[in-house]
């Protein structure tokens, strides 16, 4: 769990907490604090009181946006940090257009995991 930065908590257009997210998914905070350590989420300490927060964007509903996890994955094995991986989940993108997480909200995960194979080197 990252301390984020001002630039890139600008790019995130909405945050959750995470018993909002556990609400949301009807799951306890403590499945919710698991899928961040197991990387299927990133949470982000972030607000005034430093709390645990997750970008809206990555869930749709009742469950985690489809593809995310597998992107997420993609891009921790180049090397990514959880920071860098916010930075370009939420940074337009001309070629998509709009940005890899929207496009993932769209059901457009296989484009947006062909970028993230793309970047690594």
């Amino acid at each position: 769990m990252t301390e984020i930065d001002a630039k890139i908590d600008a790019l995130v257009p909405a945050w959750l907490h995470l018993p909002d997210i556990a609400e949301m998914l009807d799951v306890e905070v403590t499945r919710v604090r698991q899928l961040v350590k197991e990387g299927q989420l990133i949470a982000v300490r972030r607000g005034e009181n430093r709390t645990l927060q997750v970008p809206a964007a990555f869930l749709d509903g009742d469950k985690v946006v489809k593809g995310l996890v597998g992107t997420l994955t993609l891009l921790r094995d180049d090397g990514y940090k959880d920071e860098e991986m916010l930075e370009w989940l939420f940074t337009p993108d001309p070629s998509l257009p709009g940005t890899p997480a929207q496009a993932l909200t769209e059901n457009r995960g296989t484009e947006v995991k062909r970028r993230a194979q793309a970047l690594a080197v």
